[in-house]
């Protein structure tokens, strides 16, 4: 076989890349036009010039001058090559338009309003006012959940109705905690006997009573059929509340109560904090009964109820601490090293990320019972919310992630702080009538 059959089979018979023009335009040498020159005039000048180099005489003003204008008036200044045409532009094989991408002006989003005051107050008489209690939850339904005292109550946020789910005996009560699954129709609620219920909210029944704390349930966490319940025993128990023998996996780490329980988005990884000043990080996949922690993070000093995952970053976790604490600290949840920490001057009862900006939402304690929206991860103040009397211990977010709620002082406040839902942006609003109540009353 030749040669030039290897090379057509090794290359097939392809078109070039950028094909050559064979138009004149396209050359790559200019030659002089000898027809538009004046040799005698380009001999008579290269001479001239030889001459006065070899033969240099000094010429006064006057024959300078004399030999300026002759120059000008002969036009002995001009070309002595010429070409018929300018050279063309050299063709670029790549247009530049295609190798830099078009400039798009960023447009400025303008800045969005923050309203400082709550968007509906309603009364919730006898809320208990315990750091180590998480008594508030809004479900994927729209209905938020408070507990007071003894008996969970169920308010509607599309229509402002109030039920009572259930009012458990002064035996086995009050309320200690309370979490909607994540289908909106379950509700596991802690009691202060030990005891965790699952009720079916639409049918208002007990579905089934989970055992296997000693001391009261503080803390409920769901991850799809796993209930985790954290007491004030220490431990922290996962319960498939599918089977019988509901306890699949035991928690062991925590030597005081647990009031913070966290999931991430994934369910890989669960936070726990506690009131021995201890945030740790439980990994699901350890396969075994009663499982060693990822990380053991000290570096709180006062108890720590407040966690939430960053739903933009997998692994980043922050926490608050309680009163002398006073800061919310950010870790790497993968390596367990604390990233930032900021001291806010008061006790971080609960946590909230914003799910549509880079935002972090915190309510707090004495002494000015404020929440702070910060913006992440300059941790610039961008607003501060006040109206509570008395410490905001509990906080949650409705399911467009817009709106907040936060309970103290035996009152419950809904704040607009993360945006304006889209229902409400279309929706005129309506003035309040002379006299129309702002106080609602949840019961």
């Amino acid at each position: 076989m030749d040669s030039s059959r290897k090379v057509n089979s090794r290359y097939p018979i392809q078109e070039p890349l950028f094909p050559r023009k064979r138009s004149r335009e396209n050359l790559d040498r200019f030659i002089p036009d000898r027809e538009s020159m004046d040799i005698g005039y380009a001999n008579a000048v290269l001479t001239e010039r030889r001459r006065g180099k070899e033969n240099p005489v000094e010429s006064s003003a006057s024959s300078v001058a004399y030999q300026k204008l002759l120059a000008e008036t002969l036009n002995m200044n001009r070309r002595i090559l010429t070409f018929k045409s300018k050279p063309p532009a050299p063709i670029e094989p790549i247009p530049r338009a295609l190798l830099s991408p078009p400039s798009h002006k960023a447009k400025s989003r303008p800045r969005r309003h923050i309203s400082q005051t709550a968007e509906k107050i309603l009364d919730a008489p006898d809320l208990s006012d315990d750091f180590y209690l998480n008594l508030l939850d809004w479900g994927s339904n729209n209905i938020l959940a408070i507990a007071l005292e003894s008996t969970v109550y169920l308010w509607d946020a599309s229509n402002s109705s109030t039920s009572e789910l259930v009012t458990v005996s002064d035996d086995d009560g009050p309320v200690t905690s309370i979490s909607w699954a994540a289908d909106g129709r379950h509700i596991a609620i802690g009691l202060n006997n030990s005891c965790v219920e699952l009720w079916d909210s639409i049918s208002v029944k007990l579905l089934r009573k989970l055992n296997g704390h000693h001391e009261r349930v503080g803390s409920l966490a769901w991850n799809k059929e796993i209930l985790t319940t954290g007491s004030r025993d220490g431990n922290i128990i996962n319960n498939d509340v599918r089977v019988r023998s509901h306890i699949v996996q035991t928690f062991l780490g925590h030597q005081e109560e647990v009031c913070g329980l966290k999931w991430s988005a994934s369910g890989q990884h669960l936070a726990s904090g506690g009131n021995d000043n201890l945030v740790f990080i439980w990994d699901r996949s350890v396969a075994s009964p009663n499982a060693h922690w990822l990380h053991r993070l000290q570096d709180h000093t006062s108890a720590v109820k407040a966690l939430a995952w960053c739903p933009f970053q997998a692994n980043l976790l922050a926490s608050g601490g309680g009163g002398g604490d006073d800061t919310i600290k950010f870790w790497n949840a993968h390596t367990g090293s604390c990233l930032n920490s900021i001291n806010t001057g008061s006790q971080v009862c609960a946590l909230l990320w914003n799910s549509h900006e880079r935002e972090l939402l915190s309510s707090h304690g004495f002494t000015e019972n404020q929440l702070i929206l910060w913006k992440y991860p300059s941790m610039v103040r961008l607003a501060e919310l006040s109206g509570h009397t008395s410490r905001v211990l509990y906080m949650t977010q409705s399911p467009d992630g817009f709106t907040v709620a936060s309970a103290g002082d035996e009152t419950l406040r809904l704040w607009n702080v993360f945006g304006i839902p889209e229902v409400a942006k279309s929706a005129p609003k309506q003035s309040l009538m002379p006299f129309s109540p702002k106080y609602y009353c949840i019961r």
